[in-house]
């Protein structure tokens, strides 16, 4: 029998999230106007454990509650406001990435310098510009005696400039393309470290990103995170996982979308009656309703799967999650578009007005559709789980080449 009922302690946690989400949904434009979260609702959020260490294992310092728990708490905090769950103080997606590619000891480490609500983590993916005489970063990392010492240039990095810690993936095998990648942890204070002006982007206006500059940043060995299995593999789930996050905010999204198209074409009447009333409007009602509750159950399925996977260790289960994610991913971030876009139409000329909402969250759904996986390098992870071909990470990860954004 397949159980969707969340347990009492998810409810609760999901309730309080929908509150809080409310407050935000009331102060969007505020927050937009200066792009950033306020102080209050930051705290707020921290207190209520909303700072990106909901999935991350207990032997990895964070709170261990599974994937299922944080997909809840990020569709309900995305129906407030899409941006938010991207600017939650704490480690974030670095949380993420501690989870996949650190040892126990390097994880608990880490999430132990963000244990307080002033600090924040980030990760540094993302390059401007693909190298033309290679496959792989421009950024390095080389080995000079028991220290790394990286040199180059992160694009779009997420938090940037309220970020404590960094994650940062580097080249350290020139040779090897996308697959001689490896992934520092690199503190702030680092001497060599400095950030360029933050970026204007077109929607998600209370997270900023900008670029991460390293001129001779020196690491010690122990800052490399150490996967204990395969690195490139790791770096796959971690996609994925910080992915499916992300479907969870299109699902939030789309669902405040719908709701809000319901509501207006509900009450503005036309021809003596509810413009609701008319079939081409309730059909397309009708097809965004089905796209909010089918990609609902591929997140809620994808994360039971990633749950499922971290109580067993089988190979096959990770193979499940993975391609669950990807199909919940695609799906996700399209009916995210679709709905904010359909809001939009279904307000005619009110829609691109900023009295409503559905403008901002058009611009939000879109932001979202370049952020971790496309739908396209989703489509393609699933393709080759399905037909067994190798996973060529130049295809299925964010390329300079394919896809500029991180966030």
């Amino acid at each position: 029998m397949i159980d969707f009922e969340p347990s009492e302690e998810q409810t609760l946690m999901v309730t309080a999230a929908r509150q809080l989400a409310e407050k935000l949904r009331a102060r969007t434009r505020e927050i937009e106007q200066a792009r950033a979260l306020p102080t209050d609702l930051r705290e707020t959020a921290f207190e209520m454990g909303l700072g990106g260490s909901v999935a991350v294992p207990e032997t990895h310092g964070g709170a261990g509650l599974g994937m299922v728990t944080a997909v809840l708490l990020e569709e309900a905090l995305a129906s407030g406001d899409a941006a938010v769950p991207f600017a939650l103080s704490g480690p974030g997606a670095v949380g993420s990435a501690l989870t996949e590619l650190a040892t126990p000891e390097q994880a608990q480490h880490w999430m132990g310098k963000l244990a307080d609500s002033t600090k924040t983590g980030a990760v540094a993916w993302s390059e401007a510009k693909p190298s033309r005489e290679r496959a792989g970063f421009i950024t390095t990392a080389t080995k000079e005696g028991n220290d790394w010492v990286i040199r180059g240039e992160k694009a779009f990095v997420l938090n940037a400039e309220q970020a404590d810690v960094f994650v940062v993936f580097a080249q350290v095998d020139v040779a090897e393309g996308w697959r001689g990648l490896g992934a520092f942890v690199v503190e702030k204070s680092a001497k060599g470290l400095a950030l360029r002006e933050r970026n204007t982007t077109l929607g998600l206006d209370a997270v900023g990103s900008a670029s991460l500059v390293l001129e001779a940043v020196r690491v010690p060995d122990s800052a490399r995170l150490t996967p204990a299995g395969d690195f490139d593999r790791a770096v796959l789930r971690f996609f994925a996982r910080e992915g499916l996050k992300v479907a969870a905010r299109c699902v939030g999204l789309s669902q405040a979308a719908f709701d809000v198209a319901l509501d207006y074409v509900s009450n503005r009447k036309a021809f003596g009656k509810p413009i609701g009333h008319f079939q081409a409007v309730a059909f397309t009602l009708a097809d965004r309703a089905m796209d909010v509750d089918a990609a609902r159950g591929l997140v809620w399925r994808a994360a039971a799967g990633w749950d499922a996977w971290a109580a067993d260790g089988k190979a096959a289960s990770e193979k499940e999650a993975l391609r669950d994610s990807a199909w919940a991913i695609s799906f996700a971030l399209e009916a995210a578009m679709k709905a904010a876009d359909d809001a939009v139409q279904l307000h005619g000329g009110a829609g691109f007005m900023r009295d409503y909402p559905v403008e901002k969250w058009m611009r939000d759904a879109k932001q979202m559709q370049l952020c971790f996986l496309t739908s396209e390098q989703a489509d393609q992870i699933a393709a080759a789980l399905d037909i067994g071909a190798p996973i060529d990470p130049a295809l299925v990860l964010p390329t300079p080449e394919t896809q500029a954004v991180f966030t």
